[in-house]
């Protein structure tokens, strides 16, 4: 990502993935652990040891590609979802749910083929027509940030009819 396009402020943002996630496996193998000491049988160091790499390493795999192609990010100049990046500009307005244009059939912002799992999409209509649709898992703070930059003050989609605002 180019550091211009980090220069704006983030008005919303989610990681895709947390890195905690790395440390479960351990921490049950560390528990059956502590249970096999406390049973008073003998461990099992190298099956215990064995699985809690095995499972971090999946782990580091899907959260790495958790945060490359789940993550959005939202600042006053782009959308990022995965690593789509959208400038702000180009986005004419924010649709409501309700709206007329079936924008439930758009193309999904990302390099995925439609809206990730337990992700919401948000329908919108970029300044050459295309409809199109982000999302997140929390889409109505996402559609809110959306609502805030892309009616801005200063700019000329105030006068815009259907800019998105909800009811």
């Amino acid at each position: 990502m180019d550091t211009t396009e980090a220069a704006g402020e983030v008005l919303f943002s989610e990681p895709g993935a947390r890195w905690r996630a790395v440390a479960y496996g351990p921490l049950i193998c560390l528990l059956l652990l502590a249970a096999e000491l406390a049973a008073g049988v003998t461990p099992h160091w190298f099956a215990l040891l064995f699985c809690a790499v095995l499972i971090s390493g999946f782990a580091v795999l899907q959260v790495y590609a958790a945060r490359t192609h789940v993550s959005v990010e939202l600042t006053d100049g782009f959308l990022r979802n995965g690593a789509e990046t959208t400038p702000v500009r180009s986005i004419a307005a924010v649709l409501p749910v309700d709206a007329d244009e079936p924008w439930e059939d758009g193309r999904a912002l990302g390099e995925l083929t439609g809206v990730p799992r337990r992700r919401t999409a948000i329908g919108l209509r970029r300044t050459d027509g295309e409809l199109i649709r982000t999302w997140a898992k929390d889409h109505r703070a996402l559609r809110s940030a959306l609502n805030q930059v892309v009616t801005a003050p200063g700019t000329d989609r105030d006068s815009e009819p259907g800019t998105g605002r909800d009811d």
